[in-house]
């Protein structure tokens, strides 16, 4: 396998697959929910995650599988990572209960929802993605075996493209309620990219539809990552991404957005709310990262 390319800069148009670009950022989050897994209490087990590490071969991830941190500052990231995946587990466990039986999972990555979770009979889950990510995924857990237990149809599309078009071609049905994740997305998508993704669900949702938005930050700041490195080295399980070279300077703020929409907004949390209401104290480092990260998890009803 070569060294996963990035380049300083974001293009209009730049394309990815899972070990390119912003592609890659899904692989080493699936790396940090393997290791999550494997801690001593982990919030939520995603063991799918260990599999596209596998089938990557991605020397430094698989290093760090190989050899999982025991301190807390080298477990930050795949513990807050674990925080905002239960979050999102539960936002679409509490669509299921309230009756809604379509899930759109909005840039999928290597989500492993429509298989990880006890979806209600008749759900269907559409995943939005490029072709190759998509592809990569597909690959894999058939090559294990793995089956979704919900209707699983997958969306090849850009969402810098007519994306709504591609989904209700897949059978996605608008004059029924929905329930759509945004999981660490916004970052990577431009003003102009934040006001069509969300004017498209809001023109796609039915009444009673909802949406989770939320990421562990805004932007990652490379040089104030790299002075927590030193404070608390073994902190820093990114290896050598910028992330800060792939996400973009965003002045649209998603629960204002929504509010002003039509859309019913629960209050706002950040990454340590989520921890203290899961019954968990935050340690130091966890609240040095929210420091200058400013995680943000939302939840609104049209």
């Amino acid at each position: 396998m070569t060294t996963p390319e990035f380049g300083s800069l974001r293009s209009d148009d730049d394309q990815w697959d899972i070990v390119s670009g912003v592609g890659y950022t899904a692989l080493l989050v699936a790396g940090w929910r393997a290791l999550h897994a494997v801690s001593r209490q982990p919030l939520v087990r995603d063991d799918y995650a260990k599999l596209f590490i596998e089938a990557s071969a991605d020397p430094y991830l698989m290093g760090l599988l190989a050899n999982p941190g025991s301190s807390e500052h080298e477990n930050a990231f795949p513990r807050l990572y674990g925080v905002q995946t239960r979050f999102f587990d539960d936002f679409f466990t509490s669509a299921g209960v309230a009756g809604i039986r379509q899930a759109v999972i909005v840039a999928a990555g290597l989500d492993s929802r429509a298989h990880r979770l006890e979806w209600p009979s008749g759900t269907t889950v559409f995943e939005i993605d490029l072709p190759k990510v998509l592809e990569f995924k597909a690959q894999v857990l058939g090559e294990h075996g793995k089956r979704p237990k919900a209707d699983l149809r997958a969306v090849a599309a850009d969402l810098r493209t007519d994306w709504a078009a591609a989904l209700v071609a897949a059978g996605f049905d608008p004059r029924r309620a929905s329930a759509w994740s945004l999981e660490g997305l916004l970052p990577y998508l431009t003003s102009a990219a934040h006001e069509s993704l969300f004017a498209g669900i809001t023109e796609l949702g039915a009444p009673g539809s909802r949406v989770a938005v939320g990421a562990l930050g805004s932007r990652l700041d490379h040089d104030k990552l790299a002075a927590l490195e030193d404070e608390h080295p073994g902190v820093n399980v990114a290896g050598d991404i910028d992330f800060s070279s792939l996400t973009y300077e965003n002045p649209v703020d998603p629960a204002e957005w929504l509010a002003g929409h039509g859309w019913a907004v629960e209050p706002v949390r950040n990454t340590l709310e989520l921890q203290a209401g899961y019954g968990l104290t935050p340690p130091e480092v966890d609240v040095k990262i929210d420091s200058f990260m400013h995680s943000q998890y939302i939840v609104a009803t049209l």
